[in-house]
């Protein structure tokens, strides 16, 4: 019998096969197969095979007709070697628990460093992915260096063509090293993470961005529930890229020979092309000379590309991915002063209470406001609580609070393994021939991270030392992979960043619509490592707001670490020195 399994809705399913390839091939990748006895139980796997055979490779028939020969000829030994596969896999998912110190993040800064791309940004070889995590850590590290490696990297992006110039959003990955030519597929994760990234760096470029990306989302993956879509696919007519890609001569029909030679200049397209069949991805490779002129070129393309055949939409809606997309849009409101992006958060958390959770349980996939059968792996429930503390953050409503706890409190129960670690599904989820665990960052954050650094943000929010010990304990277990493997570890340094610096508690106590109140709100939010929340005084059920108040009927910035806090400031220039010390 043949099962073909969505990665996506069946994470843990992919997770434990894919761990079988890589243990018997030396590597991954999709689309992949597998081959499995009665009980579940891996003995043949590898990646693609082709139709008819090709460079040394036999066809996918050629397989199964060897596969039959040696179940029907050698079954015997062949569960024999399953059994011993699957006992293998789960003796390697063991974690070894170690100190997470400021000299193991400079170690891992340090091997960052010397695989980052001097000439093109990023890390390694082509083909390169956004490496969002990696580059927020660098964000919180803040030394010199990690800064240089943090701005190359998020311009070169910016300014290819991975990301869509006129439209807006990150496609999934660049082909070449110098961010030219993406997979033009777009992913929620992917912008999500991006969107918040560039709004917390901030600047010129990382506004502009940001705006941009937000604005994707909100145009082309929310649902009409309020939910975001999971994905974009790459090709149109069945040709990838056609919906993106312009050649000279398109240009120039659209917007006039003078306009289409000025946008033809801008954009690097070329009369050779720089994609396929001589069209050429749209690159911004330096500020347009006249922003008036470029902002009316780029609304005509728009315009003129919205009557090309889009590519299909992937309307599921994945717990893990929106809540990424609640953790950005709000940090990008408060940053940007937009609050359309902070009600779209508001009204995204609001569905994923109303349809994905069924008391403390979590579902992860909806679509078309229909929650689907699978249950949330890890990963939903530890990110979704993060977007609603996110949502804390942006609304001092203590109901978002209640409802992160009550998901990191159930995650806790259920996935963790007794010594500070996490596994991928839950205790009483459907039994697979491995209980799936594996810490390390790929597309997005693993489980085991997002857990981490939403139960720091927890604790720092009500004081809770059983979630600060968990997310420490937590910690300890990805100490080997930091150090054996930093760019994999990404979401787990940045807490482990945020963690040694406290994270920084800032409780700003201010009338409505107080102008000093936001300047002190913005300050707070700008400085890496901390926990912001705004309020009117009064405010009850969120501990870090416990008995503040306004200083002689001025707003007031209240810094602290384990809720213990320093003196009250009203000045900016005083919290400054604050957050600096």
């Amino acid at each position: 019998m043949a099962v073909k399994v969505d990665r996506e809705e069946r994470p843990d399913v992919d997770a434990v096969y894919m761990q079988a390839t890589v243990a018997m091939t030396g590597s991954g990748g999709w689309p992949m197969t597998c081959f499995l006895d009665h009980d579940g139980n891996p003995f043949f796997a590898g990646t693609y095979f082709p139709d008819r055979p090709r460079h040394g490779q036999p066809s996918f028939g050629q397989l199964l007709a060897a596969i039959a020969e040696t179940w029907q000829q050698r079954r015997e030994e062949v569960l024999t070697s399953a059994a011993h596969i699957s006992s293998q896999l789960g003796r390697e998912a063991a974690l070894t628990a170690a100190p997470v110190d400021a000299n193991v993040l400079a170690a891992a800064a340090e091997a960052l460093a010397r695989e980052y791309d001097d000439v093109n940004g990023g890390f390694g070889a082509a083909p390169k992915f956004p490496p969002s995590m990696i580059l927020e850590f660098l964000r919180v590290y803040g030394s010199r260096d990690a800064r240089r490696m943090l701005h190359g990297t998020l311009e070169a992006m910016a300014r290819g063509g991975m990301y869509d110039q006129l439209g807006g959003g990150f496609a999934r990955y660049s082909v070449d090293a110098g961010w030219v030519v993406p997979h033009f597929e777009k992913m929620l994760y992917d912008n999500a993470l991006l969107l918040g990234l560039y709004a917390r760096v901030g600047g010129e470029l990382g506004e502009r961005i940001a705006r941009g990306t937000a604005e994707f989302m909100l145009r082309e993956l929310r649902t009409p529930e309020g939910g975001f879509a999971s994905a974009l696919d790459a090709d149109s007519e069945g040709v990838e890229g056609r919906f993106y890609a312009w050649t000279p001569a398109q240009l120039h029909e659209v917007l006039g020979e003078d306009d289409g030679r000025w946008a033809a200049e801008l954009l690097s397209v070329t009369s050779t092309g720089t994609f396929e069949h001589g069209s050429s991805t749209l690159q911004l490779r330096t500020d347009p000379p006249d922003p008036q002129r470029w902002e009316s070129i780029r609304s005509r393309l728009m315009s003129a590309r919205d009557r090309r055949t889009r590519p299909a939409r992937d309307d599921k809606v994945v717990a893990a991915w929106n809540g990424l997309a609640i953790s950005a849009l709000v940090d990008t409101g408060l940053r940007l002063g937009e609050r359309r992006y902070v009600d779209a958060a508001i009204g995204c958390g609001e569905l994923l209470e109303r349809l994905h959770l069924d008391g403390n349980a979590l579902r992860r996939v909806s679509r078309d406001g229909v929650v689907g059968a699978p249950a949330g792996v890890l990963e939903d429930y530890a990110l979704v609580a993060d977007g609603f503390l996110s949502l804390v953050e942006a609304t001092a409503d203590p109901t978002w609070l209640n409802r992160a706890e009550a998901l990191l409190n159930k995650a806790l129960a259920d996935f963790g393994d007794g010594n500070g670690g996490f596994y991928d599904t839950a205790a009483d989820a459907e039994q697979l021939v491995l209980r799936p665990r594996d810490p390390s960052d790929n597309a997005s954050p693993s489980g085991h991270s997002a857990m981490t650094r939403a139960l720091a943000r927890y604790a720092a929010l009500t004081g809770s030392g059983h979630h600060r010990d968990a997310a420490e304990a937590a910690l300890r277990g990805v100490a080997g992979l930091i150090s054996r493997a930093p760019r994999f570890a990404g979401w787990s340094m940045v807490a482990a960043a945020e963690m040694l610096a406290g994270p920084v508690e800032v409780a700003v106590i201010a009338a409505a619509g107080d102008v000093t109140g936001q300047e002190l709100a913005a300050l707070a939010r700008h400085t890496p490592g901390t926990v912001v929340v705004v309020a009117e005084p009064g405010k009850a059920g969120i501990p870090l707001l416990d008995e503040r108040d306004l200083v002689e009927g001025r707003a007031a910035a209240y810094v602290c670490r384990n809720l213990v806090c320093q003196r009250p400031v009203t000045e900016i220039d005083d919290l400054r020195r604050l957050l600096e010390r």
